[in-house]
């Protein structure tokens, strides 16, 4: 009789508290994420865009810092870090998931995938930074081609890189990267 009411309790508790999310991280910036992530910027292409790519793995909490001056003369505009994705996203994934913090300004996650076969061709969503560590969720549906001939939507499983980039107008960029991931 007694197991009853502990068993009625435990799930009266346990229904009551938020579903657990079910993330998957990519990165925490512990581990020697320089082996995993690359500087880029519109000087592939002739910009003039300057900057950096740093890590703080051995502080608490560990994060990368994307910092340096996005400008668009020469018809440039990006500096951005980027990961491959070799195994895309779990399929029921909804989105992207980041832990930031920043100088005010507003940066974009840059999605690759097995559909966008040339340079210029990504999907694109945009978030605002503080000064403030915040988590960040954009679903899939938020991200929008860069162009014709792309999905309207990109698919998780499809997925082959993701980039966080300092984009599109003349601004200091510096934003820190604690955690990112898909949820």
């Amino acid at each position: 009789m007694f197991s009853k009411y502990i068993k009625a309790a435990l799930i009266l508790l346990f229904s009551s508290l938020p579903a657990m999310a079910d993330d998957m991280m990519i990165d925490d910036f512990k581990q020697a994420p320089e082996t995993r992530w690359r500087f880029f910027a519109d000087t592939v292409m002739g910009g003039v865009s300057s900057g950096s790519l740093r890590f703080a793995s051995d502080s608490d909490p560990s994060f990368a810092r994307l910092a340096g001056r996005v400008s668009t003369e020469n018809n440039g505009g990006f500096i951005q870090m980027r990961v491959a994705l070799p195994q895309g996203a779990p399929a029921d994934s909804e989105g992207v998931r980041l832990v930031v913090r920043g100088n005010d300004q507003r940066y974009f996650i840059h999605l690759r995938t097995i559909g966008s076969m040339l340079p210029w061709q990504y999907y694109q969503s945009g978030f605002d930074t503080s000064g403030a560590w915040t988590e960040i969720r954009l679903p899939f549906s938020s991200f929008k081609p860069s162009g014709g001939m792309l999905r309207r939507a990109p698919r998780a499983g499809g997925l082959k890189s993701l980039g966080i980039v300092a984009y599109g107008r003349d601004h200091d960029a510096e934003i820190d990267v604690r955690e990112v991931g898909f949820y």
